[in-house]
C-alpha cells in the first residue's frame, strides 16, 4: 500500500488498524489526495474484491444493497447483489446522498449482512467499508447523523503529500500506474484469522479502566453536548488491540489507547458551539479535537508493566 500512497504510512496504519478492529473508517479530506486509491491498494493487497459507490442525491438503497428481479425466462425471483457485496467498499462523499440511503449502510456496517425483500444475506468476509467526506464543500449535502458517525471505528485524513513524496509520485506515474504492480500478500481468509488474533490480544484490567476513564472525560467536558458512547469505548479497545497486533505485541499498552484516542473519539462528539471559555487550540482543528486532547492530557495513565500484563 505504501508503494501507491507515498509518504502516508501513518494513515495506512490507521486504516489497517480499523480493518483488524473489525470496524470501518471515515476519511474526511479534499478531492484528489488518494482516498479511493488507498482502498483499492488495500483490496489488492489482501486479494479481495473492491467496489466503489458514488453517492448522489438520487441514489437509492437498492442501488447499493441489490434487488430482487423476476427472470423473464423462468418467472423465478432472482437476487441481483449490489456493490456492497465486496470485501473492500469505498463510499464516495457519503453526505451527498439522502438520509434514507445513508441509513442503508447501517445494517452492513453493524451486522455484516443486508436484508432485501425480507431475507438476510451475509456479506463476504472480511467486509470493510471506507466512507469519504469532503469537508470543504457543503452545498447539496446532508449532514451525517450522530448515530451514523458513531458506527465508524476511526476517522482519518490523508492530507497532501510532502514534496519529496509528491515528486516520487510524479516519477512513478510516468508509465503504468503503481497499483498495477501490487500483488496480494494476504488472502481474505488470512485477514479473518488476523481479526480473530487481534480480538485475542490481551487487555489488562488497568487498561480497561483507562479506556473507561478517558471516554468518561469526554462526557463531562463543559464544551460537549453529547459525549462518546459505550460503542466508542468498545471501538477504542478493539482499535488498541489491532494496533498492538500490527506492532507484533500480544498485549495492549496505555500508549496504544492514547495514540488512537483522537481518531476514535473526536468525530463522535457533539460540541456546544458557544461553550464559555472554550476555543480551538493550536493544531486541534476544531473543538471536538480540543476536547479529546484535554481528556488525554488530564486522564491519569495507569502504571503498566509489560512483563506482568495480567496486573
Amino acid at each position: 500500500m505504501a508503494r501507491v500512497i507515498l509518504g502516508k504510512d501513518e494513515v495506512i496504519d490507521l486504516v489497517l488498524t480499523g480493518l483488524l478492529a473489525r470496524g470501518h473508517v471515515l476519511v474526511r479530506d479534499v478531492p484528489g489526495v488518494g482516498k479511493t486509491m488507498l482502498a483499492r491498494a488495500l483490496a489488492r493487497s489482501i486479494g479481495g474484491t473492491f467496489a466503489r459507490v458514488q453517492c448522489t442525491p438520487d441514489l437509492l438503497p437498492s442501488d447499493i444493497l441489490g434487488t430482487v428481479v423476476i427472470d423473464p425466462r423462468t418467472f423465478e425471483a432472482r437476487f441481483v447483489p449490489g456493490p456492497i457485496f465486496a470485501h473492500v467498499v469505498v463510499v464516495d462523499e457519503l453526505n451527498r446522498t439522502s438520509p434514507r440511503t445513508q441509513a442503508a449502510f447501517l445494517e452492513p456496517m453493524d451486522e455484516g449482512q443486508v436484508t432485501v425483500d425480507g431475507q438476510a444475506r451475509l456479506l463476504p468476509q472480511p467486509f470493510f467499508l471506507i466512507a469519504t467526506l469532503n469537508p470543504a464543500e457543503h452545498h447539496g449535502t446532508y449532514p451525517l447523523p450522530e448515530g451514523q458517525l458513531d458506527r465508524f471505528t476511526l476517522a482519518a485524513s490523508v492530507g497532501y503529500p510532502p514534496p519529496d513524496a509528491e515528486r516520487a509520485m510524479l516519477a512513478g506515474h510516468a508509465g503504468r500506474h503503481p497499483i498495477e504492480d501490487i500483488s496480494p500478500v494476504l488472502t481474505p481468509a488470512e485477514v479473518v484469522r488476523l481479526r480473530e488474533a487481534a480480538a485475542a490480544v490481551h487487555v489488562s484490567p488497568a487498561v480497561h479502566d483507562y479506556v473507561v476513564r478517558l471516554v468518561t472525560a469526554t462526557r463531562t467536558d463543559p464544551a460537549v453536548a453529547l459525549g462518546a458512547s459505550p460503542r466508542a469505548s468498545l471501538a477504542l479497545l478493539r482499535a488498541a488491540q489491532g494496533r498492538a497486533l500490527l506492532q507484533g505485541r500480544g498485549y495492549v499498552t496505555p500508549d496504544d489507547v492514547k495514540a488512537l484516542a483522537m481518531p476514535v473519539l473526536a468525530h463522535r462528539l457533539v460540541v456546544r458551539a458557544a461553550a464559555a471559555g472554550v476555543t480551538d487550540g493550536p493544531g486541534t482543528g476544531h473543538v471536538a479535537e480540543a476536547v479529546v486532547g484535554r481528556a488525554v492530557a488530564q486522564t491519569e495513565v495507569p502504571v503498566f508493566d509489560p512483563y506482568h500484563v495480567d496486573t
